[in-house]
Parts: C-alpha cells; structure tokens; sequence
C-alpha cells in the first residue's frame, strides 16, 4: 500500500538541515562560549551583524530567547514597549517583557504589521512619577500574524526618525528579515541598520537546524551577553550549531525566493475557492494567511480535515489559519496540497 504524502506547511521552523550543514557541524572548530569564546560561534556573530550594519553579534538559542535578551538589555523595570498589538513577542513569548523583562506594553493597532506613524509618535511618554517612560519601539519584519507581511525601507526610516526625535531605542523582531530583503529586492542591512538592536532567525526559512543572533553595538551585545548567561544561554562548544548557521547565510538567503513563489502560487489556488478567503496584498513571503469566516468554518475544523488527507497547517485564531512554505516542500509536495486543499474549502 503506497504511503500517504506528507506536506508539512505548519511553519518553516520544521526544515531540516541540509547535508552541508551537517558536516560543517561535524567539522567545527570548537571552545567554551562561556570562557574564552567559541571561534566557529565568533565567526558566525561577526558575519551576521555586518550583514545586518551592526559592530556585533550574539547566538541565542531562539527566536524568543534572542528578544527577551533585548529587552532586558533595552529596558529598566516599567519602563514602556510601544509594539504593534498582533507583535510575536507579546502573543506567543510567555509574556517575558513583563514576567522577566520587567517591561510595560503599549500595544497599538496595525494594518499589515505597520503602526500608524502619527498615533505612534502622539503614545510616546516622556515619564513621569505617575506614568512610565516610553523606551523603546519594536517592530517585525515579516509581521508573523499579518500573512509575511513586509516593512519596507521608507517605513523604518520613517520609525527611526520618530525614534531619534523622542530619544527611544528601535528593536527589530527580524525573526524572517532576510524574507522581507528578497522579497522587496533590497540589501536586508537597508531594513536594519538604523535600529539599535536586530534579532534575525537562522531556524526557519534558513533551514539551520539552531539559533538566531542578537546584532547591535558593541557595548550592547556586551551586555546582552550577560543578560544571556542570565537567563541560562552560554552552551558549551556552540560552534557546532554556529557552523550549520555560517552555511545557511552563505547558501539559504537567495532561495527564499522560491518560498514566495510557491506561497503566491498557493495563495492565488485559495483565492480562486472563494475571492475573501486571501488577502492577496499582504501575501508578500512565504507565510499565507487564509480567512475562514466566507465559508463560516473555524479554522480547526478545516486543519484536523487536511490532517486527515496529510496537509499540515496551523489554526492561528479561530477563524484564520496559515500556511508557510520552505525548503523542503517540493513542486510535487505543493501541488498536492493545493488539491487537497480545493477538496477541503471547496466541500
């Protein structure tokens, strides 16, 4: 009996990592990141913040490992986050900033990730005895919960000037960055390096199978690097996960294209079931947003449905749920999804 396939479009944190990858691991010159440093970790941290436009770099073990460092390095207890609502840090990092970080949220309302520049700068607090400081700005780029969407280049310059004019610090959640590079055809440092601190993942589209790197000043990373042994984050010969990153900035930034192409392909196959289901303009990347509510169906019925023809998505709300594609999902693989997919909505 011939296997059932398996398409896997839950997120692109489930690629593997390629055989490149695994022997650069195997080969890695090796130290103690929490003594005198890892060579092959040192290396890769360089690499990543002159990428970015930053003086250093820091590996962390995720994602959300590598923002909550931030926080803590930006912020002083109550002081204040101003953040687009739908923001990965404050909908699916265990409420760090306040738990750990000690920080206040501002959350402000966005339309494809961007906060409304005008109402942004009007939130701002100077701080008083009575209201706490605004410290800081976060951004993401792709927005996660608004389809991949990008921030292009004039909207982060137009953040930074804000930022500089009212003396706050700009962290960019960049977890999918080099996404938002490819596909708005800019360098990815034109979307960084006005910000002080920029997170970026090597474990989603990337395929590294470890990690994401904290980039900024120097004096920054230093102490985010104690903010790091804080939290538990010096690993012992990390250069072993450092080497599998090196390779994916060196081979895995260019072919996200591909991602975004097969993203659109689906995207436009969903659209053509019913015209509300995508919102076709902010599917920019590699991550496809469908809206339920046209064919009143809640999204967790529809994924335990593809689960049973062997498509993975993810029920984010409940009524939305997402695709995102990567590179282990095939031109075959795809078109299998988009069928089984048809058969689902379409019933």
């Amino acid at each position: 009996m011939p296997q059932k396939m398996i398409v896997d479009l839950r997120s692109d944190s489930v690629t593997k990592a390629t055989p490149e990858m695994r022997r650069a691991m195997a080969e890695a010159a090796v130290g103690d990141d929490g003594r005198e440093g890892d060579p092959t970790a040192q290396r890769l941290e360089k690499m990543g913040a002159e990428m970015v436009g930053h003086e250093a770099g820091l590996l962390c073990t995720s994602g959300t490992m590598a923002n909550l460092v931030a926080l803590m390095t930006h912020l002083r207890p109550g002081e204040e986050v101003i953040a687009e609502r739908d923001s990965h840090f404050l909908r699916f990092e265990a409420g760090g900033l306040t738990a750990i970080a000690g920080g206040f949220p501002r959350p402000l309302p966005g339309s494809a990730g961007k906060m409304d520049l005008g109402q942004m700068e009007s939130e701002i607090q100077p701080g008083s005895r009575l209201r706490p400081r605004s410290a800081l700005i976060c951004l993401e780029n792709t927005h996660n919960m608004h389809g991949g969407a990008c921030l292009d280049v004039e909207y982060m310059r137009a953040v930074w000037e804000v930022a500089t004019r009212h003396g706050l610090a700009v962290h960019l959640d960049g977890e999918r960055v080099f996404n938002a590079a490819i596909a708005l055809g800019v360098p990815v440092r034109a979307l960084t390096e006005g910000c002080q601190s920029v997170m970026f993942g090597l474990s989603k589209g990337l395929c590294a199978p470890y990690g994401s790197l904290l980039c900024g000043g120097v004096e920054f990373v230093g102490r985010a690097r104690a903010m790091r042994h804080r939290l538990g984050g010096n690993v012992r010969q990390i250069g072993h996960m450092a080497a599998a990153g090196i390779v994916a900035l060196e081979t895995m930034v260019e072919r996200l294209a591909e991602d975004h192409a097969n993203a659109r392909c689906l995207a436009e196959g969903i659209k053509g079931i019913h015209p509300e289901l995508v919102d076709m303009g902010t599917c920019h990347t590699n991550i496809v947003s469908v809206d339920t509510t046209p064919l009143d169906r809640p999204a967790p019925a529809i994924v335990a449905a593809l689960e049973e023809k062997g498509v993975r998505g993810l029920a984010i709300d409940p009524y939305r749920l997402r695709f995102v594609t990567h590179h282990d999902v095939t031109a075959a693989q795809m078109a299998h999804a988009l069928n089984m997919i048809r058969e689902v909505l379409g019933a």
